[in-house]
């Protein structure tokens, strides 16, 4: 499924805060902190289906109301951090709906497990020379 955060905009409740970091005086009297509020249980443009998929991968961005709320204050433009709390949306619901490619376990070649074996073997040898003699042996 190809997702476009258009789809669910009119859905998304944005609102602003004020943001730490750097500014000077400038952050202390400016709301540039963006915080997007979205509502998955509600929304009208997932089937069930897809809700379900979504809420198990976002389990742990979910409030108890089913909301998912971002937030971002990387710079000190309001419309900026829209833009960048959008597109923070759009990733993290794209990444949800990915198929993981499979892994195909693969087997060491003849080759490789005669050469690790054969450097274990002399690994051995190393260390059996480095024994001291014992001479009641002899």
């Amino acid at each position: 499924m190809k997702f476009s955060i258009n789809n669910i905009l009119s859905e998304i409740s944005f609102s602003t805060a004020r943001s730490g970091g750097p500014g000077g005086q400038h952050v202390n009297k400016t709301e540039t902190k963006v915080l997007l509020k979205w509502n998955l249980l509600d929304s009208t443009f997932f089937d069930e289906d897809e809700k379900l998929l979504l809420s198990k991968k976002l389990q742990n961005k979910l409030d108890t109301s089913g909301n998912i709320i971002l937030t971002s204050s990387k710079t000190r433009s309001q419309i900026k951090n829209k833009e960048d709390v959008i597109s923070k949306m759009e990733k993290l619901i794209q990444k949800c709906f990915e198929i993981p490619t499979k892994r195909i376990p693969t087997k060491p070649s003849k080759a490789k497990v005669e050469k690790r074996i054969q450097e274990k073997k002399k690994a051995s040898q190393t260390k059996e020379k480095r024994k001291k003699i014992d001479p009641s042996q002899h």
